[in-house]
């Protein structure tokens, strides 16, 4: 379970965990969130539950993500799909990172980010792979970081129905693949990712497409 090791070793206040989520999706923008834990008003029943996001359930995601307020400063940053064609999915994850960063209300002394690529930050910054299984920090900007781009990809999945983003946040399962197939790609979907490219160059043999245009009218 994480803990605030990391968070100690760092010997000042106001340490900030950095995470980030949506590296991996054919479709939808990259999300950060930057938490500095204010650990005298963080309660021990919250503490621990509080996990890799990826080892909890949305239920358990999103009573956590309501519960930090009270005791974290919170920022959150993201990075669109136009961002990401244009300086790939690393880049626009660290540029999603440093928005989250400057989004605080407070800037924070020390960072701590998961994974080993960090992003331009007017602190220092210490990079821990796999930090969301390691900093109880790190943990919770990986909880705040999933909800807020799930409630995200649930909204497009309201303005492109039959997608299914609200069900796949974007990512690229059989029923996304058969959206595609039958509806064509949205200007949500990463053009530029090469198993989405050669996934629609492989349709595109066999049936021209349009781009999806959604009830808004966005193209």
């Amino acid at each position: 379970m994480p803990d605030l090791s990391y968070e100690a070793a760092a010997r000042c206040d106001a340490v900030c965990g950095i995470d980030e989520v949506g590296r991996g999706p054919w479709a939808g923008p990259v999300l950060a969130a930057a938490v500095i834990l204010d650990c005298a008003r963080l309660p021990a029943s919250l503490a621990e539950r509080i996990d890799d996001s990826k080892k909890l359930s949305r239920p358990q995601r999103e009573a956590i993500a309501a519960a930090l307020p009270d005791c974290a400063r919170i920022g959150i940053g993201v990075a669109d799909v136009v961002e990401i064609e244009r300086l790939n999915i690393y880049w626009a994850s660290l540029l999603a990172m440093q928005r989250a960063v400057h989004a605080l209300p407070t800037p924070p002394r020390f960072a701590l980010v998961d994974g080993r690529g960090a992003p331009d930050l007017p602190c220092p910054v210490r990079c821990i792979v796999g930090g969301d299984g390691l900093s109880l920090s790190i943990a919770a900007a990986s909880i705040v970081a999933k909800v807020a781009r799930d409630r995200l990809m649930t909204g497009f999945g309201a303005e492109y129905p039959g997608y299914g983003f609200e069900r796949h946040m974007g990512y690229g399962t059989r029923a996304h693949r058969a959206a595609l197939r039958e509806r064509g790609p949205t200007p949500l979907h990463r053009m530029g990712f090469p198993c989405v490219r050669a996934f629609l160059d492989q349709l595109a043999l066999a049936l021209p497409m349009q781009p999806a245009v959604s009830p808004s009218g966005h193209t």
